[in-house]
């Protein structure tokens, strides 16, 4: 899976995810959780934002059991956020691996580039 189409896979799972009262197409892993409630921000939030965003890196495939990516989302409050995510393509849903509100001193170019 390329890119792009990982790009749609999330977008697309993220609004069919919106519509299933059980939320089952988009896993949390414990760690996600913790950050989350580190963060203060709750699921649906984040949820929401990934509708909207964009692949900004993508993962080697060896030695992995799905394919992962970071991408970069917007919360509703403005707030940038980024999620590592494995795609599960063949059960039709996400698995969030982490998720966190990006450092200026790690990152520039509007949240999408590490910095040097």
């Amino acid at each position: 899976m390329d890119t792009a189409a990982k790009q749609e896979f999330i977008r697309q799972t993220a609004r069919e995810n919106r519509g299933d009262p059980e939320g089952r197409k988009i896993l949390w892993s414990r760690h996600a959780i913790a950050e989350l409630v580190n963060e203060g921000w709750g699921r649906a939030l984040v949820e929401e934002g990934l509708q909207g965003s964009e692949v900004i890196e993508d993962y080697p495939t060896e030695h992995r059991p799905l394919p992962d990516c970071l991408v970069l989302g917007w919360l509703a409050t403005g707030e940038p956020f980024h999620a590592v995510l494995a795609i599960d393509e063949v059960n039709g849903r996400l698995f969030s691996v982490t998720v966190y509100k990006p450092s200026p001193e790690e990152w520039e170019d509007g949240w999408r580039a590490r910095k040097e």
